[in-house]
């Protein structure tokens, strides 16, 4: 059974990453990296599985094309 994918924060991204704040919101608006998805009103998250694609491979990452997606 697969797990469900988690919502990370900005400071788990942060740490995974190894980029800085204003890199991660400069290549979210060049679509470089995966979007934040709302989680309240005054928060945000990422799915870890994009952050993990993207870590995996940031010069490869596409949005929306999870290599092992089962649909």
């Amino acid at each position: 059974m697969r797990q469900p994918d988690r919502i990370i924060r900005l400071n788990t991204v942060l740490s995974r990453t190894g980029l800085s704040r204003s890199t991660i919101y400069r290549k979210i608006a060049e679509g470089t990296f995966p979007t934040q998805i709302r989680i309240s009103v005054n928060g945000a998250g990422w799915h870890e599985s994009e952050i993990d694609r993207w870590v995996a491979d940031p010069v490869g990452w596409r949005p929306g094309c999870e290599a092992n997606e089962v649909r």
